[in-house]
């Protein structure tokens, strides 16, 4: 999407934006791109300015767009940041044109892009995915999701629950649902559980995920420490105290990009997880979901040599 992330405030108070490229999935694909891993970048784009801008953002990132395809007459989706004094964030959109609300529509594209996944060792993808996508689309994803995996495939999945996105509950529920059943990693936010399920606590929400099935599962919860489930044992993983936060848009995007990253690179999920809050812990400290590339991974950059494939 477009970002709008405000700066400074212009003479008679009026706010001052930056203008740059995020949105959850892509803010991942940035800082593994940044880890030394190869990445590729599904969506679809318009054939508008601001699309031709993205394409070349991404490129600088390192990040192949080969199968990314441009649509007539539409463009990408933008929204606004505004944050409160403690740097929480809070957004405002516009997705009514947003090509990539296509994806996985259309017998002719599915098929050419299912035949370029099919070559992908991981796949990585949200719940706001699969919001905006049609019915239909979302049930050839989640088919060709089961068919990767049987085929020795690996997925990874945030649930990312944002209600505005959703008809109703019932239907997010069962969504997210048949995708955790799909997925090896599993990278949940409490408050989003919370807010889909209403569990009374972590605990609970651990418990009813642990029956989907997913091998390793990641409960973020901001400041308190991270839940790790994983080979039949869970831990508490503290999170470290972050000073002068501003701005804490794709915090959990971050770590995700982190804690896979590391994984990748041979690493046990328990310091995926320290790869994974000192990701989180340097994008809060800066305005907007992707920060310089200097800033990223500090003091615990992935050596590069080591990566495995990540696409």
């Amino acid at each position: 999407m477009v970002e709008l992330a405000p700066q400074e405030t212009a003479p008679g108070g009026a706010p001052l934006y930056a203008q740059g490229f995020a949105g959850d999935t892509y803010n991942t694909a940035v800082y593994m791109a940044r880890s030394g891993l190869p990445v590729s970048y599904v969506t679809l784009l318009g054939d508008d300015l601001f699309s031709e801008q993205m394409l070349v953002a991404m490129k600088g990132e390192g990040i192949d767009t080969s199968v990314i395809e441009r649509l007539p007459g539409r463009c990408p989706g933008l929204y606004t940041i505004q944050n409160s004094a403690d740097g929480e964030r809070y957004f405002t959109y516009w997705r009514g044109e947003s090509a990539a609300r296509e994806l996985f529509s259309g017998a002719r594209s599915r098929e050419r892009l299912q035949i370029y996944l099919q070559g992908m060792d991981y796949l990585y993808l949200t719940g706001i995915t699969l919001a905006i996508m049609g019915l239909e689309a979302r049930k050839h994803l989640l088919t060709f999701l089961a068919d990767f995996r049987s085929a020795g495939g690996r997925v990874a999945f945030d649930s990312n629950f944002r209600p505005r996105l959703w008809r109703s509950k019932d239907e997010a529920r069962e969504t997210l649902s048949a995708c955790l059943r799909q997925a090896d990693i599993a990278l949940l936010t409490l408050e989003d559980e919370q807010a889909l399920w209403g569990d009374r606590n972590a605990g609970r929400c651990i418990e009813r995920n642990s029956r989907h099935g997913v091998e390793e599962l990641v409960l973020k919860r901001g400041a308190e420490p991270v839940l790790l489930q994983y080979d039949g044992e869970l831990n508490a993983i503290p999170v470290p105290p972050v000073q002068d936060i501003v701005d804490t848009t794709g915090a959990g995007d971050a770590f995700n990009a982190g804690y896979l990253a590391a994984r990748l690179q041979g690493r046990e999920p328990a310091r995926a997880v320290i790869a994974g809050n000192r990701c989180a812990a340097a994008v809060i400290r800066h305005r907007g979901a992707i920060i310089p590339a200097a800033d990223c991974f500090p003091e615990d950059r992935p050596p590069a040599e080591a990566a495995h494939a990540w696409q």
